[in-house]
């Protein structure tokens, strides 16, 4: 068994790897006039804090994120299990395009109050919290994107982000039986629907958002062995802590992942980075294969992934709704290497859970059905939800799982 305080140090590790790597891109004033840029950007899909600032200023938000929720986590006595190491990783991906120093502490705060208000501790909560931080765009989009009064703004954005916070926890209780727990990123799928309230409140007052679409390209040399260091790292550690050897793999390769498999809990913290590590090496392998570009999104959806390997996602349960993916970007209007078929392949893993369910049958039509849906949702909730996949997984988990368990029962 590793300690707690062991997990902590690796994560803050983690943490300040990224963090330092900044300054590998970038030096410090230049760093710190990009922070500036990404701060009061409105930060809605897709915004690459690589492009908006510059790549250092980009991964500086990034650690500093995850290291403030590692923190936040280890003051409220908060294990660091796998879940707990999803929500740190998550965070720290979508700190590259969307979240910031500034707009999740407004989410952070709310869910707090709510805990207040139900006299419970805040250490309850807490994955919510920073998992709910995926509607951050939000709070920066009214400060920011619709130009009203700078101060009017600033107030008015942290207001909602307290709102959105105070009612994330009671809906991501009830909308995980919406999709019995085949959507990794329900509160991906929590804040696609609040998402789309708030964005409906917004256009009743003519208030509309940008479509946006920003992304560095031509980094791909530079930010793939910066990442490739960091997931043979993790691989390595976790080949450390496991006692010098993959044992016990295998077995983690026939959980099916659906909520809720820890597994920290289930398998231990060493094959947990061991699958962590294997899982960020297969998804950047496939954005080179298939000629994308690394930038901001990509290498958050990578995290992404990477993050739910201590908590859901495996090699053999990803990789068929990969490969739904890709058939339906190949054979539909998308080309295979465009942002928006990249992202699918990667966050579409949010229904790894069904393949470990139903089958690589069962995995393929679901990355299929998820690749026509999640470029059609975000429109509703108009960028402000970052886990724009996890609303879409959601919609498709709660069609498609029926249908398949009918099918499997012979009904």
């Amino acid at each position: 068994m590793i300690n707690e305080k062991t997990k902590y140090t690796v994560m803050y590790g983690i943490a300040l790897f990224v963090l330092m790597a900044a300054f590998i891109f970038n030096s410090p004033i230049e760093i710190f006039n990009g922070l500036q840029s990404i701060l009061v950007d409105p930060s809605i899909l897709v915004s690459d804090y690589m492009y908006v600032g510059n790549i250092g200023a980009a991964l500086l938000n990034s650690g500093i994120l995850m290291i403030i929720s590692i923190t936040i986590a280890k003051i409220n006595g908060v294990n660091m299990n796998g879940t707990t190491m999803a929500a740190v990783l998550t965070v720290g991906g979508f700190a590259l395009f969307g979240k910031n120093i500034y707009n999740i502490w407004a989410i952070l705060l709310g869910v707090y109050f709510y805990s207040l208000y139900k006299k419970e501790k805040f250490s309850k909560f807490i994955l919510i919290a920073l998992f709910g931080t995926a509607l951050a765009p939000a709070v920066s989009q009214v400060s920011y994107g619709f130009g009203l009064d700078p101060i009017m703004a600033i107030a008015l954005g942290n207001i909602v982000g307290i709102v959105i916070g105070f009612i994330l926890p009671p809906l991501a209780n009830h909308f995980i039986k919406f999709h019995q727990g085949f959507n990794l990123y329900n509160i991906g799928f929590t804040a696609g629907v609040v998402g789309t309230l708030f964005m409906a409140i917004f256009r009743a007052f003519n208030l509309e958002n940008e479509k946006r679409l920003l992304i560095i390209e031509g980094y791909n040399k530079s930010l793939g062995l910066f990442i490739v260091i960091l997931f043979v790292a993790m691989v390595l550690l976790g080949f450390y802590f496991n006692k010098y050897s993959f044992k016990g793999y295998g077995r983690l390769l026939k959980h099916k992942g659906r909520l809720v498999e820890d597994f920290v809990l289930l398998d231990g913290f060493g094959l947990s980075l061991i699958n962590m590590g294997i899982l960020g090496l297969i998804t950047t392998l496939y954005i080179i294969l298939v000629k994308g570009q690394l930038n901001g999104p990509i290498i958050g959806g990578i995290f992404t992934v990477v993050a739910f390997g201590s908590f859901g996602k495996h090699a053999k349960n990803i990789t068929p709704v990969m490969l739904g993916v890709l058939l339906a970007a190949y054979i539909m209007k998308w080309e295979i290497n465009a942002v928006g078929p990249l992202l699918a392949a990667l966050f579409g893993t949010s229904l790894a859970p069904i393949a470990g369910e139903f089958g690589w049958k069962g995995g393929i039509i679901a990355g299929f059905l998820h690749m026509a849906m999640v470029m059609n949702v975000g429109i509703v909730h108009g960028g402000i939800n970052l886990y724009n996949n996890g609303f879409s997984g959601g919609l498709v988990a709660a069609t498609l799982v029926p249908i398949l368990d009918s099918l499997r029962r012979g009904e």
